[in-house]
């Protein structure tokens, strides 16, 4: 073959194998778009739009949902959607608790409603102090969701100094209860200043008014979809959060 034909030859094939690259490359990116999409449907009485294909629903609370009738939020249900769980928050820094917290995990366990205790992270103090500020106050039985750190700011300390402190309190909360705790953040913050550290951690991730699964490379557990849910018994907005898989797997999270 005469060179200047087989150098046509070669750019031909050279074409040809980037437009099939390019094409393929397309294809990949629609069927990830089209996996990260999610449909929601509204649900006039939670005043939302809830992620379809989700079978375990929950909430968080804190003070600021003042005073809850559990029985309340126990009895809801819209359709299939019942709120299975929530998350409590419980402590702050280094000595605060919240002051809501003792009555709400006492009667979220007994509405049957299972449960869950957070610590507000406070970046800038101890993480083994921190850690011990959760451990004085929560007990948890058989049944209870594992703790949980909440991790969204970093208070003006570095990345590496956010991270040591909390590894600290990790370590401390894990070595005590003998479960691994979940780290609650979201997407930005855990991108930008965890990162790959942590993604031994289950991750409950905040991915707020979007329709669409959170942004994220790593696996997840918990999605807080939502932030301005109505619930009975509840007098104030509350956040709404779904499970990423089925009820067997939920129960393998749950204390021993």
């Amino acid at each position: 073959m005469p060179p200047r034909r087989k150098k046509q030859l070669l750019r031909i094939i050279f074409l040809g194998s980037v437009l099939v690259f390019l094409s393929v490359a397309v294809w990949l990116m629609y069927k990830w778009l089209m996996y990260r999409q999610v449909k929601f449907t509204r649900y006039p009485e939670f005043g939302i739009t809830i992620p379809n294909n989700y079978g375990i629903h929950g909430i968080d609370v804190s003070r600021y949902q003042n005073i809850i009738a559990w029985e309340e939020v126990k009895k809801m249900k819209v359709g299939e959607v019942q709120l299975g769980f929530a998350f409590i928050k419980a402590t702050e820094g280094i000595g605060n608790m919240d002051p809501q917290f003792q009555r709400n995990w006492r009667k979220a366990k007994s509405n049957e409603v299972i449960r869950g205790a957070y610590h507000f992270f406070i970046a800038s103090k101890d993480g083994k102090m921190q850690a011990e500020n959760f451990i004085k106050r929560v007990e948890l039985k058989s049944g209870d969701l594992p703790p949980v750190l909440d991790v969204e700011q970093r208070f003006g300390v570095s990345r590496a100094q956010l991270q040591r402190e909390v590894k600290k309190w990790l370590q401390t909360v894990e070595a005590y209860y003998g479960v691994t705790p979940v780290i609650y953040t979201n997407v930005d913050f855990y991108k930008q200043n965890l990162g790959s550290d942590f993604d031994d951690y289950p991750l409950w991730v905040a991915h707020y008014y979007q329709q669409e699964q959170p942004r994220i490379g790593r696996s997840w557990s918990f999605w807080q979809h939502n932030d301005q849910g109505n619930v009975n018994g509840i007098t104030s907005k509350v956040d709404f959060n779904v499970f990423s898989g089925d009820s067997t797997t939920f129960k393998s999270l749950l204390v021993p």
